[in-house]
């Protein structure tokens, strides 16, 4: 079985992983990071999202052997010093959550949409968050939240 590495959230990781392990099951079952979450298995709800080589995409999309050498961001690696990221913090203030089952996926997703687009308004929000899909809200709160996370963003290194 080939051997994979790759840097995830700032340290070298590496597992052994076959040649169709999804970056989602080599990133929760090899390395333990469960914060990515499966969704769907059919990349329609983006709960897997992570950010690789700086941009966000759905894991359960990619090949673990694709990531080989790459730079891969989960939810876990955002947090800095046991200090949420401003993305993180305005979720959790703006109540952009509510079950959480789609939050990590959502949170990457919008610090994404932040690098492309560091002032979104509502409407850029909605179609970035379009291949994210939450099952308990209305959005309202999760576009707030990502318009505050921006907000804070500004002027910080993404």
């Amino acid at each position: 079985m080939p051997t994979v590495s790759m840097t995830v959230n700032g340290k070298p990781a590496s597992g052994a992983a076959e040649p169709r392990t999804l970056l989602v099951k080599f990133l929760r079952e090899t390395l333990g990071l469960t914060g990515t979450h499966v969704g769907c298995d059919t990349s329609q709800c983006g709960a897997c999202c992570v950010i690789m080589n700086g941009r966000s995409v759905k894991s359960c999309t990619v090949l673990a052997v694709q990531a080989e050498g790459a730079e891969v961001t989960t939810i876990e690696g955002l947090a800095k010093d046991g200090k949420l990221h401003p993305m993180q913090e305005a979720f959790r203030e703006n109540h952009g959550l509510q079950c959480g089952f789609c939050t990590p996926g959502m949170v990457i997703s919008a610090v994404d949409l932040v690098r492309a687009n560091p002032d979104p308004n509502d409407h850029d929000i909605r179609e970035w968050l379009e291949g994210n899909l939450c099952r308990c809200t209305g959005y309202h709160n999760i576009v707030k939240a990502i318009k505050a996370g921006a907000q804070a963003m500004k002027g910080m290194a993404r």
